[in-house]
């Protein structure tokens, strides 16, 4: 009898993976580095052959295997199986990595952008609670985004459906993003732009932020709690863009939720408490009563438990 699920998380520096049973227990999961070398050339073969090794090992027959999903960055051809334009993996032109899956391990693998496999992953089995209507932010590197509307995934019609990130940000800054736009909220509000933000501000004063050579956000939330100006300042900042992007999805969709995941939400209710400030500001009274703000509470496995709903459920039925 067929017993797991197969959730597979393709990032761009580790691959992660877990067997989990249809209840959403996850039974074992283990990751391999992501080889990006020679353009991506070998990343499905090494994650076929880790997906043999390790069932071998488990003495677990791919029979018992009711299907593999699997969430990536790029564009998903749905139809076709294909991902392109994953561009942290080396992969321009379609990689038909469904059919390698059934060639070599007799599988069907269903596809699915990473930030929607996310959104599936705390919808099931973390702070969604299985709402129909959800909306889930990560805020990483970058600022990702899935959409779920009466148990859908909004794609879009060109697949980039929930492009949170690279909503417009109305500011004096001018941060550049690879998108080819500027002032994106993914500039500003990530990772990478709330260091870039903190290193623009501690030019200007005195600040404790003066003595991070090497400047992280962790860092920039940690003096913001010890009370430092500066830091304090930049987190303001960045909490009103997300709250102003989180009361505009709110008002438009008026999910159940907005979970907000990733490193950046590392920094929980002390930042999820100033979002909530401005979101609030900004929300219709009925959306105010109805949707609301949590973090995420599955962290890395968010990836894997919502590729093996996927396989679960069945694509475009979640």
């Amino acid at each position: 009898m067929k017993k797991y699920l197969l959730g597979i998380d393709l990032g761009g520096t580790t691959i992660k993976f877990g067997l989990i049973l249809p209840t959403g227990e996850i039974v074992h999961q283990w990751s391999i580095p992501t080889n990006t070398e020679q353009a991506g050339s070998n990343i499905t073969t090494e994650m076929i052959a880790s997906i043999q090794q390790v069932l071998q090992q488990k003495q677990i027959g791919l029979d018992e295997i009711i299907g593999a999903g699997m969430g990536c960055p790029g564009t998903v051809d749905r139809t076709e199986g294909s991902i392109r334009n994953a561009f942290n993996l080396g992969w321009t032109t379609p990689q038909l990595v469904r059919a390698q899956f059934q060639e070599n391990l007799g599988l069907e693998l269903v596809i699915e952008n990473d930030a929607n496999v996310a959104a599936l992953g705390e919808k099931w089995q973390g702070s969604g609670e299985d709402a129909a209507n959800l909306v889930f932010m990560t805020l990483g590197t970058g600022v990702g985004g899935g959409v779920i509307v009466n148990n859908q995934i909004v794609e879009g019609v060109g697949g980039a459906g929930g492009e949170i990130g690279h909503f417009p940000v109305i500011c004096s800054h001018e941060f550049s993003c690879t998108c080819g736009n500027s002032n994106c909220l993914e500039t500003l509000a990530s990772a990478t732009g709330i260091v870039n933000l903190a290193k623009k501000y501690r030019k200007e004063t005195e600040t404790s932020l003066n003595h991070f050579e090497e400047l992280s956000s962790a860092q920039v939330f940690q003096e913001a709690q010890a009370g430092d100006k500066v830091a304090l300042q930049v987190v303001d900042e960045i909490s009103a863009y997300l709250g102003t992007a989180c009361s505009v999805m709110a008002n438009l969709l008026n999910p159940s939720v907005i979970v907000i995941g990733g490193g950046v939400s590392s920094a929980k209710e002390f930042l999820l408490d100033k979002i909530a400030h401005h979101f609030e500001q900004g929300v219709f009274p009925t959306v105010k009563e109805t949707t609301q703000l949590k973090l995420a509470t599955l962290g890395n496995d968010a990836g894997i438990l919502g590729a093996a709903y996927l396989v679960k459920e069945g694509e475009n039925n979640v």
